[in-house]
């Protein structure tokens, strides 16, 4: 089982096929949101046509302003067959009362079919009576007989308010509230008629609570998600995400973007993704990074280095605790090694993602283990000490239980273990470590050093099979950013797993070094290709070219010598004679 070293072709997206599409991407017209999400533009086609039968319906999205707008701007032209309501209130004759006249144009009758907001007041959406006897309109009074598309959180901020619109909505009544809660209405208003309909949009969590407070509206509503990614394969799906991005340009009113400046863009697009067959259509995302490198348009063009110089110049001003981080392991305040060998040490791979920064970061490191003789007890220390996550002492107890299964012992395992993430002070979590305390495992039951230029990454099952992982972009060049620094030395590299080479959208200095041969990148399936390649020795006997030289048999005949009758012991000056 050997494993396949990368080519520098394999760390980014092979778009050669798609030049010719690049370069006529001046003739594309924008697209819409049919074009996009056709699923969710079906839902909404359908809440459009249901106006008498279905009132509300929830949209899985962003519930950010851009989200919003694009919402209203893709059902505006739906609206065809609105009926607006017009109506005026006059005060009784015996100025008891203010009474409802259908029929009548003023400030009261319907303006607009659809409108958004991402918050709004009470007073602000229902209207409200003044001290003095006044009616002030509020925003349904405008927007009856259309629809309202709201955020989420206005309403679960606000539940006082989500309960009358959801009874206004179904009695179709709109009732007049006073200024104030603690004061009641100072005359009686008599209702007028509401045709309304309400689109709610929030994240997955934020719809968990209507599906728990109002059941019976949750159930009854229309249902639609915004997706956030679309999978290309083709040239016809990549000219429909161009097409969109044609859209974004247009609405922002930005320069277009060059025949060359299309390649920078889609790499920073399936990074984001981390995948190569998946772009993003997250509205604010891709906004952002067309604006960044309007910064340094050329010509009235977003060019390639329009595109490289914003990214540059956004990871320059996010660096400092990068570089902090580096400082501190090129300083040997955080032990790292890049060259030499050691039992029981390897570079781990992980991804840090600070508070309140926009940036993941990633960082190599120095996981240990060590082995003595004990009741086959494996120490996990992060959980041990409260500083390990369920997933992580979830992919702990897999690793042990593969290596246990795999040793297949007729006797108790007589070694104890216990295994540290080294100077890390913060909580670890997550499984993509197990792979690496594996080899670290195995490393010191069989007392064979493990070479300290390969970092490693991922998890594994309870069948020594390697598993994906997340972030393994950033983890690539965290340990390549060091080993850079320190100097390569042309046998440096990473191990990930097999199913991640998908994933790979490296930056240029890592392309460049893989090709020199100054980098490698190993992708693998099995741990034993992983601990091959950090040990340098075979690790099952249909690897090894002579008996009882491959690393399970150096970890069973330990066993055996640990677990043989204690001989008899002489007193220590007879073993001093000796």
């Amino acid at each position: 089982m050997i494993s396949q070293e990368l080519t520098w072709q394999g760390l980014i997206p092979n778009l050669s096929s798609f030049q010719t599409k690049f370069v006529s991407s001046e003739t594309l017209s924008p697209t819409t949101l049919s074009d996009i999400q056709p699923r969710l533009s079906d839902g909404i086609q359908h809440f459009v046509d249901e106006f008498a039968q279905t009132r509300f319906m929830f949209i899985k999205s962003d519930e950010s302003e851009e989200y919003l707008s694009t919402y209203a701007n893709a059902i505006g032209p739906l609206l065809v067959d609105i009926n607006t309501i017009d109506g005026d209130y006059q005060l009784s004759e015996d100025k008891h009362s203010f009474q409802w006249k259908h029929g009548i144009k003023s400030r009261f009758s319907s303006r607009t079919a659809i409108a958004y907001r991402n918050w709004i007041e009470p007073e602000q959406l229902f209207g409200h009576v003044t001290p003095s006897l006044t009616l002030v309109p509020g925003l349904l009074h405008q927007l009856n007989g259309g629809i309202l598309v709201i955020a989420a959180n206005a309403l679960i901020s606000q539940p006082l308010m989500w309960n009358r619109l959801k009874d206004m909505v179904i009695r179709r009544q709109l009732e007049w509230l006073p200024y104030s809660d603690s004061q009641p209405l100072p005359i009686e208003i008599e209702p007028q008629p509401l045709e309304l309909k309400v689109i709610i949009v929030g994240d997955r969590l934020a719809l968990e609570e209507f599906e728990y407070t109002s059941p019976e509206i949750f159930e009854s509503a229309i249902y639609g998600e915004y997706e956030p990614v679309m999978f290309f394969e083709d040239e016809q799906q990549l000219t429909l995400w161009m097409r969109y991005i044609k859209s974004i340009i247009d609405s922002n009113k930005l320069p277009n973007i060059s025949v060359d400046g299309w390649l920078p863009l889609v790499h920073q697009a399936t990074r984001y993704c981390e995948d190569k067959f998946t772009l993003p259509l997250d509205i604010p995302w891709l906004t952002r990074r067309l604006m960044d490198a309007v910064h340094y348009q050329e010509n009235n063009l977003l060019t390639q280095n329009s595109f490289n110089q914003a990214v540059e110049n956004r990871l320059w001003r996010h660096n400092f605790l990068m570089e902090r981080t580096q400082d501190d392991i090129l300083q040997e305040q955080i032990f790292v090694k890049t060259e030499g060998e050691v039992i029981g040490q390897v570079n781990g791979l992980s991804v840090l993602q600070y508070p309140g920064h926009p940036e993941a970061i990633g960082e190599p490191s120095r996981i240990t283990c060590v082995a003595h003789l004990g009741d086959g007890e494996f120490t996990d220390v992060e959980r041990k000490a409260e500083l390990g996550g369920n997933i992580h002492a979830k992919g702990m107890m897999i690793m042990q239980a593969y290596l246990n299964y795999e040793l297949k012992l007729e006797q108790p395992q007589p070694f104890s273990a216990s295994i540290v993430f080294e100077q890390s002070y913060g909580e670890v979590d997550g499984d993509s470590a197990s792979l690496a305390e594996l080899c670290a495992l195995i490393s010191a039951l069989s007392l064979q050093p493990i070479d300290q230029q390969i970092a490693i990454t991922g998890a594994v099952d309870q069948f020594g099979y390697v598993q994906p992982i997340g972030g393994v972009n950033e983890k690539i060049e965290g340990f390549f950013d060091i080993c850079a620094k320190r100097g390569l030395t042309g046998e440096q590299g990473v191990i990930i797993p097999m199913a991640n080479i998908r994933h790979l959208c490296t930056k240029a200095e890592v392309v460049s070094a893989v090709q020199e041969g100054q980098f490698h990148i190993w992708p693998v399936e099995h741990v034993a290709q992983a601990i091959t390649l950090l040990t340098k020795q075979p690790y099952f006997e249909q690897q090894a070219e002579e008996e009882n030289v491959h690393l399970l048999a150096l970890i069973q005949e330990r066993i055996n010598q640990a677990n043989a009758p204690d001989k008899a012991r002489l007193p220590w000056f007879l073993k001093w004679m000796s």
